[in-house]
């Protein structure tokens, strides 16, 4: 598969800076570490029980953390598409085993990073320390937070309309079963809503 290295390292720097300002040079530090990786539809980054090694950016396509229960039934943890990074915080600080999987919906271009030397270079220059805690508040604080009272307070209309807004286009590229995971329903309820928006319309 052939990409355009040069946008992608762009966009993910540009990334990172959403959060705090970022050096040249400790960009050129981070920029040692990168690598791109192409996967296929189907393909599992990431498995039940394995220690997660690595941080995955989004350059191209889209990626979903599930977890499976005692029973077989799936649960969607989160769905990654372009420009989000993706991995098991838990499981990549702690060094334990992952409780979710890491898969490919779509073939998808990636960048990776090595957790434990990106980690050795956080503690080694503030820009980027101050930007891990930003990354860290916005996503598990912040946006955590968010989610949890969305779905004690939205209905599952609302969380769709939220997810819409931020996805405009993911009920054309991922499978409905996934994103009614995602948003808590069934894949009959989500068909529902969607046919009283169209109505609507």
């Amino acid at each position: 598969m052939t990409f355009n290295q040069d946008k992608y390292l762009e966009d993910i720097k540009i990334k990172f800076n959403s959060y705090a300002p970022i050096s040249e040079q400790s960009w050129k530090l981070i920029e040692s570490l990168i690598e791109f990786q192409s996967v296929k539809k189907g393909e599992l980054l990431l498995r039940n029980n394995q220690i997660a090694k690595e941080i995955h950016f989004v350059c191209k396509g889209a990626l979903r953390a599930f977890i499976t229960d005692t029973e077989g039934n799936i649960y969607n943890k989160n769905i990654f598409l372009e420009g989000d990074l993706a991995g098991s915080t838990a499981s990549l600080i702690q060094q334990t085993p992952s409780y979710f999987e890491i898969e490919a919906l779509e073939d998808s271009i990636l960048i990776k990073i090595n957790y434990k030397k990106y980690r050795e270079l956080i503690f080694e220059n503030e820009d980027l320390k101050n930007f891990y805690i930003a990354y860290l508040e916005r996503n598990w604080v912040i946006e955590k937070e968010q989610r949890e009272i969305s779905i004690v307070m939205e209905n599952a209309t609302e969380r769709y309309l939220d997810l819409l807004s931020k996805y405009p286009d993911i009920s054309e590229r991922i499978a409905l079963l996934h994103i009614a995971s995602h948003l808590g329903i069934t894949p009959t309820q989500l068909s529902r809503i969607r046919k009283t928006l169209e109505k609507d319309l």
